[in-house]
């Protein structure tokens, strides 16, 4: 992840909006890399060792996916190989946006080790996988962890374990598991709760309809926005509904670059420009009429208006009083 100030880390989630084909994997790479992301990721897994083959499909699933098949079959699909994700990882480094996938389960998880992945995604639903929580954190890997479906007290379970097996650095991703997430749902300022609660670095991975409210977590002290995508979100499969198609990833990007450059330094000070501005714009001490020399200074005879030369006007108690030492016409500005 990016060091700079304000570089917000922007991962563009392509799950699995490739439908199980290894192209539309490689066309969701470039539409990332289009769309000037930092990162592009896809979920990784043996469909046999993380689900059984009788429990029902979610919700949403049953809503974006409105085939007969199980779950199980329904995955199984969407599953792609290792040799074609070593294909994916390959072609992400020639064309310049980081690789990152979720490994679902631990031969998942060794095998992307080996690829070269050297940040680890964990996703909501092993919040309370505490033997793989415990795995992953002897890789002494940083860790981005979403914490969707989890209460405060199951986000400090699954951080004190990663941290005590050996997690160096971890970022925690506030999230709402509904695709797509109604804004009501959202409640964001619970991002913000992580940041108080654990002194780590915070994001956002984000399942509404829309660009608005990643943005507004930029400016809510977001690091990382995680965001789905797809090619087309009229194309058949769970999670295409709730993505951004490319146009709408790119004006996202675009904003959230804009909201990093406005975020600033947090220094109170008058910037270039506006040191040029204040000379003409900011109010100075001038006769409000003529004043004799040697005349005291008063409410009558002096007053506040722009001008480019005299005293600044934080210093009218300073002046009143003192005696003029010049003739002054009305308007002109009043020095000591």
């Amino acid at each position: 992840m990016s060091k700079e100030i304000n570089h917000i880390f922007i991962i563009a989630e392509a799950g699995v909006n490739h439908n199980g084909k290894l192209e539309l994997a490689l066309h969701l790479c470039d539409a990332a890399k289009e769309a000037g992301v930092d990162a592009v990721k896809f979920q990784t897994w043996k469909t046999e060792k993380i689900l059984t083959r009788n429990v029902p499909k979610a919700e949403y699933q049953e809503i974006n996916d409105s085939t007969e098949e199980s779950q199980f079959d329904m995955i199984k699909k969407l599953e792609l190989s290792y040799s074609e994700f070593e294909i994916i990882y390959n072609y992400c480094q020639k064309i310049g946006v980081i690789f990152l996938s979720t490994p679902d389960e631990v031969d998942s998880l060794h095998f992307l080790l080996k690829l070269g992945m050297d940040t680890i995604k964990v996703g909501s639903g092993d919040i309370n996988n505490i033997p793989y929580l415990r795995k992953i954190g002897n890789t002494r890997l940083p860790v981005i962890l979403s914490t969707g479906m989890s209460t405060l007290s199951d986000v400090e379970l699954a951080f004190d374990t990663l941290v005590k097996s050996g997690t160096p650095e971890i970022t925690l991703l506030h999230c709402t598991t509904n695709y797509p997430c109604p804004m009501e749902e959202i409640n964001l300022s619970a991002m913000q709760t992580l940041a108080t609660a654990f002194k780590v670095k915070v994001g956002y991975s984000d399942h509404s309809m829309g660009i608005e409210v990643p943005i507004a977590a930029v400016a809510m002290g977001a690091q990382v926005i995680e965001k789905h995508f797809t090619l087309d979100r009229n194309m058949k499969g769970p999670d295409h509904a709730a993505s951004l198609e490319p146009n709408e990833l790119n004006q996202m990007v675009k904003a959230i670059r804009n909201i990093e450059k406005a975020l600033g330094n947090g220094i109170k000070k008058p910037n270039i420009s506006e040191q040029k501005i204040e000379t003409v714009v900011k109010k100075r001490i001038v006769a409000a009429k003529f004043i004799a020399q040697g005349e005291k200074f008063t409410d009558e005879n002096i007053t506040v208006k722009r001008s480019e030369k005299g005293l600044s006007a934080e210093f009218w108690d300073l002046v009143q009083g003192r005696k003029s030492n010049s003739n002054y016409e009305a308007d002109k500005a009043i020095t000591l």
